[in-house]
C-alpha cells in the first residue's frame, strides 16, 4: 500500500480563492474590505516569512493587511499600548501578534489584551472556552485546517477513532475538541503517557503535533488510516514533520506532507476567520 498525499496547497489555494469571492460581496454589502493587523516584534527569520506570507494571503484575498513591526527592544507596555488601538480600531477586524515575542515579553498578557472577538488566531481563553462548549468563536487556525482536510476525506467522522499525539493550547487540545464535536472516539498522548504506540495503532485519525522529528513510526499506524502531521522540524536533512513519512506512507491510507501539508490550511484559515469577523462585527450574513 502507498498512502494518498494530501495536497494542503491545493486545499488551501481553493479555501482561499472561495473567500476572496466572498470577500467581494462583503465589500459590497459593508463598503469596505475586512481588516487583518499584523504584528511582529524582533526580527526572527522564521517568523518574518510568517508574517509576509500572511500579509499577502490577506491582500489576495481582498482584504486590508496592517502589519506592525517593532524592534526587539520594545517593552511591554508599548506593545500592550499598540494592542489596545487595535482593539479600538473600527477598520481591524482581526489582529495576530506573532509568537514567538522576545523573552522580556510575556506573550500571555499580550494574548490576553486582545479582544477575544477580534482574536483571529482563537488563542484567547475567552475563545478556548467557546470552543469547549461548542459556542460561536475564533478556532486555532492549524487544527481548523486540519479538520477541513479530514472532512474532505471523510464526509462523516462520526464514531471514528482517532488519537491526538500532544497536548498544546494551540494545537492538540483544540484538535481534540474539534474532533469530538465531530462525535469521534478521541485520545490525546504525551510524554507521560504509557505504551504511545498502542494506542497510536488503534487510531483510524492520527494527528501528530508534538513537535520532535519523526516520533510517530510506520509501524505505529493502523493500515489504512489518515495521518495528519503538523510537525515542522528543521533538520540536516530539511524540514520534516512528527511523523517519520516514508514508514507511515507504506501503511497509511493517506498522509500529509511536510511541507506542503497543514502549513498552507493555517494561513487559508486564518483568513478565513478574519472574513467571519467582519461578517459578525458588521451584521453581514457569512457566505460558508
Amino acid at each position: 500500500m502507498t498512502a494518498t498525499i494530501i495536497d494542503g496547497k491545493a486545499h488551501a489555494l481553493a479555501l482561499r480563492t472561495r473567500i476572496a469571492t466572498q470577500v467581494a460581496s462583503f465589500r459590497a454589502a459593508a463598503g469596505r474590505a475586512p481588516g487583518l493587523a499584523v504584528v511582529l516584534v524582533g526580527e526572527d527569520a522564521a517568523s518574518a516569512v510568517y508574517v509576509r506570507n500572511k500579509g499577502k494571503a490577506t491582500r489576495d484575498a481582498g482584504m486590508e493587511s496592517f502589519e506592525h513591526r517593532l524592534p526587539v527592544e520594545t517593552d511591554a507596555a508599548t506593545l500592550l499600548a499598540l494592542v489596545e488601538r487595535l482593539n479600538a480600531d473600527p477598520a481591524v477586524d482581526g489582529i495576530l501578534v506573532q509568537l514567538p515575542l522576545p523573552a522580556h515579553i510575556d506573550a500571555q498578557a499580550v494574548l490576553l489584551a486582545i479582544d477575544p472577538d477580534k482574536d483571529v488566531d482563537g488563542f484567547h481563553p475567552v475563545n478556548a472556552g467557546r470552543l469547549a462548549v461548542g459556542a460561536e468563536g475564533f478556532v486555532p487556525c492549524t487544527p481548523l485546517g486540519c479538520l477541513m482536510l479530514l472532512q474532505d476525506l471523510h464526509p462523516q467522522l462520526a464514531g471514528m477513532e482517532a488519537v491526538v499525539v500532544g497536548r498544546s493550547n494551540i494545537v492538540g487540545k483544540p484538535m481534540a475538541q474539534l474532533l469530538l464535536q465531530q462525535s469521534c472516539t478521541v485520545t490525546i498522548v504525551h510524554s507521560r503517557t504509557r505504551e504511545v504506540a498502542d494506542h497510536v495503532r488503534r487510531a483510524d485519525i492520527v494527528v501528530a503535533a508534538v513537535g520532535i522529528a519523526g516520533f510517530v513510526r510506520g509501524d505505529w499506524i493502523k493500515p489504512g488510516a489518515t495521518v495528519i502531521d503538523v510537525g515542522i522540524n528543521r533538520t540536516e536533512a530539511g524540514l520534516v514533520g512528527d511523523v517519520d513519512f516514508a514508514a507511515a506512507r507504506a501503511v497509511a491510507g493517506a498522509i500529509t506532507p511536510v511541507p506542503g501539508g497543514v502549513g498552507p490550511m493555517t494561513i487559508a484559515c486564518l483568513i478565513r476567520n478574519t472574513y467571519l469577523s467582519a461578517c459578525r462585527r458588521e451584521g453581514v450574513e457569512a457566505q460558508r
